[in-house]
């Protein structure tokens, strides 16, 4: 079987953390037909979601996992085609959706990504579980050859599929892909359906910009769409779409209404801004609301210092 080369160095644990998946290379992700011509690949435990675009022009892919599950990718896409790969899309600068890149360049596809995505491919990476965290740069092979700056379009397999830049919310590269004729959406990890959004300031993240950004996605989204989201077990509708849109803007508004009451980010946290939601969306102890509300409280004018001093 191939090997990926390495384009990170092993010892630290976090990497270890990051690469290693309930899903072995030696296993299978799940196939899982969305609608029209487009399908998902799903690991057990829904890490970065990929999209695939089948047909007799060549085979489209959105995302491609990280690099130790880079070959399972590729036999999942294999049990829904064997027609060339030719474009991979990246919808962020995040190693479980750009990891398989070299492979999938290696199989001959043009990796394609907003600007910005390239741009910071440029020097190593920096992740923001953990307080920020830094990973090795990309191999050249890994990087885009193709970006756009807001938007581009394909037009394949009878399909037209639009790629375009939204506001900076989970990153500043952030792009949506839209299956037009099959009425599909793939969002990236701007929308997630298993946990609190993750705000990535160190690759320019923001707040406002993840619910400007889950806005245009509701406002794209008909009542047929099916919603492919970053992470989340299987597909979801605008309903979905809505519900984190209300979710976000709700916690966001009452950290607001904190702040100008004066509260500090201690006392923010202590009166519980997401208690309400908390059982739905905590996620894991890797990102949670203890690591999202000090992003909030800070966009929207907390002090300076932002912990009260002893």
């Amino acid at each position: 079987m191939r090997t990926l080369a390495p384009w990170f160095s092993r010892p630290p644990a976090l990497l270890a953390l990051l690469l290693s998946a309930p899903l072995s290379a030696q296993q299978d992700l799940e196939v899982i037909p969305v609608q029209g011509n487009v399908y998902m690949l799903q690991t057990a435990a829904a890490g970065g979601n990929v999209g695939v675009l089948p047909g007799p022009d060549g085979i489209l892919v959105v995302d491609d996992q990280v690099p130790n599950l880079a070959e399972a990718v590729l036999r999942g896409i294999r049990r829904i085609s064997d027609e060339p790969i030719r474009f991979v899309i990246n919808t962020h600068v995040h190693i479980d959706h750009i990891g398989g890149n070299q492979l999938m360049a290696r199989q001959g596809a043009t990796i394609v990504a907003q600007e910005n995505v390239h741009r910071r491919m440029l020097t190593r990476l920096r992740i923001p579980r953990g307080g920020g965290r830094f990973m090795p740069q990309p191999a050249e092979a890994a990087r885009p050859m193709v970006t756009f700056d807001r938007q581009a379009t394909f037009r394949l397999n009878g399909e037209e599929v639009q790629v375009f830049h939204v506001p900076p919310a989970h990153t500043d590269g952030d792009a949506f892909v839209y299956f037009v004729d099959s009425d599909v959406l793939h969002t990236g990890d701007v929308f997630r359906t298993n946990m609190y959004p993750i705000i990535d300031v160190y690759n320019g993240g923001t707040m406002q910009g993840l619910i400007d950004a889950t806005q245009l996605a509701v406002d794209l989204a008909g009542p047929n769409t099916k919603v492919i989201p970053g992470h989340g077990f299987g597909f979801t509708d605008r309903d979905g779409l809505l519900e984190v849109l209300e979710m976000i803007t709700t916690v966001r508004d009452r950290v607001r209404d904190m702040v100008g009451e004066g509260l500090w980010l201690d006392e923010v946290l202590e009166a519980g801004p997401t208690s309400d939601y908390d059982a739905r969306w905590r996620g894991t102890e890797s990102w949670n609301e203890r690591d999202l509300i000090p992003i909030i409280y800070a966009e929207v004018g907390g002090a300076a210092e932002t912990i009260r001093a002893n």
